[in-house]
């Protein structure tokens, strides 16, 4: 048990110390745009299941492959919280209640925001390429995937508990999220295994300029690992609070 739980405090002290405070002092008032998009998702979820709101909500907040580029790229803020209709809601509501959460006491509502839909986008971009693709190469997609709606709120949480995983040193929960999507898309092989995939490829990338934006000069290439476990987390004016974690 003492293993187990020095391993935790490993893992998880950093994110811990910088999450209880805020949470503690401020209650829900310390995330007020997770609790928006909890909502907003709620809200989408309720409008699509209605016979009058689904194809309202499928205009605003839908993005398929087939769609023109550009009207596309307008729906797709909208589309992290618009959730799939064949997957319980309840799960993606939890998902950004708690990564949402984390992320912006951790990071700031406003980069938390850039993070998620960066990851989002790779998804939606990655979709067109792999259709053009074809199916026929390692990294495309069959025809008929152009039809399907792109992953809801998903690729952002998976983009963000990367982020944050390897932000906070909690390197075995963030190789847990990318072995998870792996193993998703052997099994399944569709379309929202790779559009992860894809949110995990750019999460890495955004992962590698952070590193090197921070790295001291001198040193060598290598990912940056805050420091200041143990200690109180401090106040960050406009972006959230948290120790001492320079921004991405």
């Amino acid at each position: 048990m003492n293993r187990l739980a020095r391993w935790a405090h490993a893992e998880w002290g950093l994110l811990y110390v910088t999450v209880r405070e805020p949470l503690l002092k401020r209650h829900w008032r310390a995330i007020p745009m997770s609790i928006g998009a909890v909502c907003l998702t709620t809200v989408a979820q309720v409008v699509q299941n209605q016979s009058w709101g689904y194809r309202f909500v499928q205009n605003i907040g839908a993005v398929r492959a087939e769609d023109p580029l550009w009207p596309a790229l307008l729906r797709t803020p909208l589309s992290l919280f618009v959730p799939a209709l064949d997957l319980p809601v309840w799960g993606a509501l939890a998902q950004l209640l708690l990564v949402f959460g984390i992320a912006e006491i951790c990071l700031g509502w406003s980069r938390t925001l850039v993070i998620a839909y960066a990851a989002t986008l790779a998804g939606t971009l990655y979709a067109r390429l792999g259709i053009r693709l074809g199916p026929d190469h390692p990294l495309g997609l069959p025809a008929s995937d152009a039809h399907v709606v792109d992953t809801g709120p998903s690729a952002a949480v998976v983009g963000l508990a990367i982020f944050l995983g390897w932000r906070y040193g909690a390197y075995a929960t963030a190789g847990a999220v990318a072995l998870a999507i792996i193993i998703e898309v052997l099994l399944k092989e569709n379309l929202a295994g790779k559009e992860h995939l894809a949110a995990l490829a750019a999460t890495v990338l955004l992962c590698g300029a952070s590193a090197r934006r921070h790295r001291p000069r001198g040193r060598g290439p290598g990912l940056y690992r805050p420091s200041g476990l143990g200690r109180g987390p401090g106040k960050r004016a406009g972006t959230g609070t948290g120790p001492p974690p320079n921004p991405p």
